[in-house]
């Protein structure tokens, strides 16, 4: 776990390029006649199926060719915030929770009377009679705005919740209609689609207020964003939530931290496949043109940064944090990634070593272990051009970090070597015994790592465990 720290963790904005919400309504639809068949059951099955299909699969630059209906008159998405890396970030666990920002004021919201118990009855009678009339009334109502998600789920509607305390979601009856809602026809599950499109085309009036928050989270854990027929919708949902301030993140970050095990799980397993189906998509032709849609996948890591951020509130925490991994990301060019990370960090670029919790182990061992041979052949050549332009000979030792150690005196003349040659602790490393004649082709090298550690850990050194 501690490689995690060898990457920065820090968190990127991401270009926010200019989408037609055309996709909405021309993918939603396609996507929905397929039904199951293009949804994948789990995280782990599509990465086996990557695994098998690596080779004949292209890197994620390469655009997607697919001709786009030319709709006009539709609304962009607000931009993402560009000035989240120009500042010095605060830290989630040291916001306050009482927030300088203004609270926007809560709109008055519909009064809904309708019970756990009244909508599982209506769900009955359904399944039943065959009339989903009422069923579908519901969902479609429901899903129409963020205040009518409010209107439905919030515990108490009179009451502002504006703490990171208490969500003031009514978390059961959100998990029964979500339940719920995979089992019923396919018009009302093409509504709920339909309402959350008019969530997210809402014009934007400044600040957030926490019942947009309150409907974001909602809408965060609808099933139907597993089915790859509804990831337009998904992506420009998590747009929005990617572009939101550092105090609303806040509360996202709180408030998911107390969502059940299982369902974070889901949550998190959602995010991790949208991101790997958009670098590997089995169907290219299900989704729009990798040049217009740049910020697909750096908003689902921006949201997914968030969950693990809120796993990382909780000890012991929520799930391992090994299931934030995308294993995806070992077969796309990870030192493509590292130089992105290291020559553009200060900028806008998108780079997943950003987020080093969603890099593997594996990943990160090729990023180092490659970083480090770079760095060495680099020292190297730097010491033989400054002794050309000295105009001295040059000699193939100055390639090498040379230490030299007397058998009876490991430690200390290992100690002493280390110390005396720190510039060329970056170059390859070259052993040799003092009195003995040998080449130091890896054999060596190994022989003084053993002996070495053995010394080290001995009792008279007091360093054992």
């Amino acid at each position: 776990h501690g490689v995690n720290n060898c990457l920065l963790a820090s968190h990127s904005s991401v270009a926010a390029d200019s989408v037609d919400f055309e996709s909405l309504g021309v993918f939603t639809q396609v996507g929905l006649e397929r039904g199951a068949k293009n949804q994948f059951s789990t995280f782990s099955s599509f990465i086996t199926t990557i695994n098998q299909k690596k080779e004949g699969i292209g890197n994620r630059n390469s655009p997607t060719q697919l001709v786009m209906p030319n709709i006009k008159n539709v609304r962009d998405l607000p931009p993402i915030c560009l000035d989240v890396r120009q500042k010095q970030r605060i830290s989630i666990d040291t916001l306050p929770q009482e927030l300088k920002a203004p609270i926007p004021p809560e709109p008055s919201l519909p009064v809904r009377t309708k019970t756990v118990k009244d909508f599982e009855d209506d769900v009955e009678k359904a399944k039943s009679s065959g009339d989903w009339k009422a069923v579908h009334d519901f969902y479609s109502t429901t899903f129409d705005s963020f205040m009518e998600i409010n209107a439905a789920f919030k515990k108490d509607t009179s009451s502002a919740f504006n703490t990171i305390e208490d969500s003031g979601i009514n978390v059961k009856f959100v998990n029964i209609v979500y339940d719920a809602l995979l089992n019923t026809p396919q018009d009302v599950q093409k509504s709920v689609l339909k309402g959350i499109i008019n969530g997210l085309l809402q014009e934007w009036k400044g600040p957030r207020t926490k019942d947009d928050l309150r409907a974001y989270c909602i809408l965060l854990q609808n099933p139907q964003f597993s089915n790859t027929s509804t990831y337009v919708i998904y992506a420009h949902l998590l747009r929005q939530i990617a572009a939101l301030t550092e105090a609303d993140h806040h509360f996202l970050v709180h408030w998911s931290k107390k969502i059940s095990q299982k369902r974070f799980k889901q949550l998190v397993d959602r995010l991790l496949q949208f991101i790997s189906l958009r670098l590997f998509p089995a169907k290219p032709e299900e989704f729009p043109p990798m040049v217009k849609c740049t910020w697909w996948i750096p908003s689902a890591t921006k949201v997914l940064a968030l969950f693990n951020a809120a796993n990382s509130l909780i000890s012991p925490p929520i799930i391992s944090y090994t299931d934030f991994y995308n294993s995806t990301l070992d077969h796309i060019d990870l030192m493509e990634e590292y130089h992105n990370w290291q020559c553009y960090g200060n900028s806008h670029r998108f780079s997943f070593c950003q987020y080093p919790f969603i890099i593997s182990i594996a990943a990160k061992k090729v990023i180092i272990q490659r970083d480090s041979e770079q760095q060495m052949i680099s020292i190297a050549r730097q010491s033989l051009v400054d002794k050309v332009s000295r105009r001295q000979k040059p000699d193939m030792n100055m390639l090498f970090l040379n230490v030299k150690v007397r058998r009876t005196h490991l430690v200390s003349d290992s100690l002493d070597e280390l110390a005396r040659k720190r510039a060329d602790l970056k170059k390859k490393l070259k052993v040799t015994f003092v009195g003995e004649a040998g080449l130091d082709m890896g054999g060596l090298t190994k022989e003084w790592f053993l002996l070495l550690i053995r010394q080290i850990f001995h009792p008279d050194y007091v360093l054992h465990v």
